[in-house]
């Protein structure tokens, strides 16, 4: 008999075993998901653009990018941040943990931005368990970027706009239950035939000792 079919045998045989692992895995999966809170999202698009004078589309379609990129890993800095809490948007600052460490964290975590190489756009989206405050986490930083973004750029004539207004989630989108639970399903299945198989050998093994003695 073919290695492989000795293989398969034990699996097809132990089905249920395994069907079963993989139930438990995406049941202990969403339960683990809910040890954080819920979160709802909210993101808008800004637009950059740069006027170069008479230069080629893709050396100008660069310029925007780069600048798009830099405009990105800004959002997450102290002085954003700090621009965020003063920019008059009624931001629950007891979200953030006093630790400066840890409200950096936070906030890390709380934003994420994204650059579309095509057209120049930059996605802001935040998460929070409060869709209203994702919402105004939105609508402060597209603020600050749309209107001292080119502080944080070298050259002039830099152009920020919001083309979007906040599109909100109607449910909570983090953790991702259904992504969660398909990777704990598969997660389990493999677990549950490995064991099968590890088993299946463990016993091959006893036999052979046995008849040999």
């Amino acid at each position: 008999m073919h290695p492989s079919t000795l293989s398969i045998a034990p699996l097809m045989r132990n089905w249920r075993t395994i069907v079963f692992a993989g139930v438990l895995g995406l049941v202990l999966a969403v339960l683990v998901s809910f040890v954080r809170p819920l979160e709802y999202s909210s993101s808008t698009r800004l637009l950059i653009t740069q006027e170069l004078g008479d230069v080629d589309a893709y050396t100008s379609a660069r310029s925007t990018e780069r600048i798009a990129d830099i405009l990105s890993s800004v959002v997450y800095s102290t002085d954003v941040f700090d621009k965020v809490l003063s920019s008059g948007y009624p931001i629950d600052e007891t979200f953030f943990p006093a630790d400066e460490t840890k409200r950096r964290k936070k906030w890390e975590n709380a934003v994420v931005t994204s650059v579309s190489r095509s057209n120049g756009y930059l996605t802001i989206t935040a998460y929070h368990p409060d869709v209203a405050q994702a919402e105004e986490f939105v609508r402060a930083v597209a603020y600050i970027l749309s209107t001292d973004g080119w502080q944080y750029v070298s050259g002039g004539n830099i152009s920020v706009r919001i083309i979007d207004d906040p599109l909100n989630s109607r449910y909570p989108v983090r953790p991702n239950l259904v992504v969660n639970g398909v990777s704990g399903f598969v997660l389990g299945i493999l677990a549950g035939a490995g064991y099968i198989l590890i088993m299946t050998e463990r016993l091959r093994l006893r036999h052979q000792v046995v008849h040999e003695g």
